[in-house]
């Protein structure tokens, strides 16, 4: 394993991180624990996490783990979870989220704790209210309860930048990866020229890039895989202090960790490349990362938005969408839907929560008339 110094800090972190947003659910808290474990004993040393990841489970998964290390002694981590600003809009709220956390995750402090999901300029400002959730986390770092105050962004580069220039925060973290790096390298960039830390989540964007590796292959070596690739990207670039990866096996953890030890940095050259393959598509794609799930209407708003993500990146043609939309592909992306994509009534829930903002309402019609255009009727 490779380590860097989180910028800002004296501490010395694993450029591989533990994700929690990946844990497999059909196993116990102690079993994933043990997975936690095992990759510490690897040499990764960041753990990240967030109330609800997991249906509510993650932390708890971490807390299991974390006990035992501390048990037998080991203390050298370093924990990272978060709170939205909708979710703890006092400085009461916060405070009381964070003793929550610390009391789940069975730690003194955390060491890293993000203002959670900034996706417009709005989210931030009413994080920066008097009496408001930047104030209350302030006051447990003056406390001892936090180290060092972050933020995770699903914004564009430019809107990462205007965050950072307020220098309320030592870090950024963000959804970056091979398929969407030009919408939001920009921020990247300017957090490491000015001495911020860069965490990157959602390496493998939500899954899309292993359900493609035969369309993907170019953005491989040869001998390498397109994931394999999409992980080097995060793990070997310099910008980029920590890339969260989220893992289901030991034999993901040994994956990554090897990459770390291996791993080259893309060239400019490289970068070039896929961004002329690409175009101007990825920063249209739906990476899965579920925050659009509040549909009243029951609707399974990421699966819909991830089969689309199959005319988004490979230009797939009507009758193949047609097909798709109740063909195996239905499988992995809609089957489990209550409503339907017609049954959409357009009241906006969804684009208002999408990391992405991408037009859900007008590719939920798109989805809808694939499904009308076929001829299989499927009964959920």
């Amino acid at each position: 394993m490779k380590y860097t110094n989180y910028p800002g800090t004296d501490k010395r972190v694993s450029v591989v991180g533990f994700g929690g947003l990946r844990f497999d659910l059909e196993k116990s808290d102690e079993e994933n624990a043990q997975l936690i474990l095992y990759a510490y004993e690897q040499g990764i040393n960041y753990f990240d996490t967030a109330p609800g990841y997991c249906d509510d489970r993650s932390e708890k998964i971490f807390g299991i783990a974390f006990r035992k290390l501390y048990a037998s002694g080991k203390k050298d981590f370093y924990v990272s979870t978060k709170s939205k600003p909708k979710m703890c809009p006092t400085k009461e709220s916060v405070i009381e989220a964070v003793k929550h956390s610390l009391e789940v995750l069975g730690v003194p402090k955390i060491n890293f704790y993000h203002v959670w999901c900034i996706r417009e300029m709005s989210h931030y400002e009413l994080c920066m209210e008097e009496g408001g959730q930047y104030e209350g986390l302030l006051w447990c770092q003056e406390q001892g309860l936090i180290d060092h105050l972050c933020f995770s962004s699903h914004q564009p580069g430019e809107e990462v930048i205007k965050v950072l220039d307020e220098h309320k925060f030592i870090g950024v973290t963000m959804g970056i990866n091979l398929l969407n790096f030009s919408y939001r390298w920009a921020g990247v960039q300017y957090a490491y020229d000015h001495g911020y830390g860069v965490v990157a989540m959602n390496p493998l964007s939500g899954g899309t890039i292993p359900a493609h590796e035969k369309e993907l292959a170019f953005l491989a070596e040869p001998g390498e895989t397109a994931t394999q690739a999409a992980l080097r990207f995060n793990i070997a670039s310099p910008q980029i202090t920590i890339s969260l990866v989220g893992f289901n096996s030991k034999r993901d953890v040994d994956e990554a960790c090897r990459i770390a030890d291996e791993g080259k940095a893309f060239t400019e050259a490289d970068l070039e490349r896929i961004k002329l393959k690409f175009q101007d598509d990825m920063k249209e794609i739906c990476t899965g990362c579920g925050y659009c799930r509040v549909c009243p209407q029951g609707i399974n708003i990421p699966g819909y938005m991830l089969l689309y993500n199959e005319k988004q990146m490979f230009h797939k043609t009507e009758e193949e969408m047609v097909s798709m939309a109740y063909g195996l592909e239905y499988y992995n992306y809609s089957a489990n839907t209550v409503g339907r994509a017609a049954d959409c009534i357009a009241c906006g829930l969804c684009e208002r929560e999408c990391t992405q903002h991408l037009p859900i309402i007008e590719r939920l019609k798109e989805n809808a008339r694939w499904e009308s255009m076929t001829e299989d009727t499927v009964t959920v």
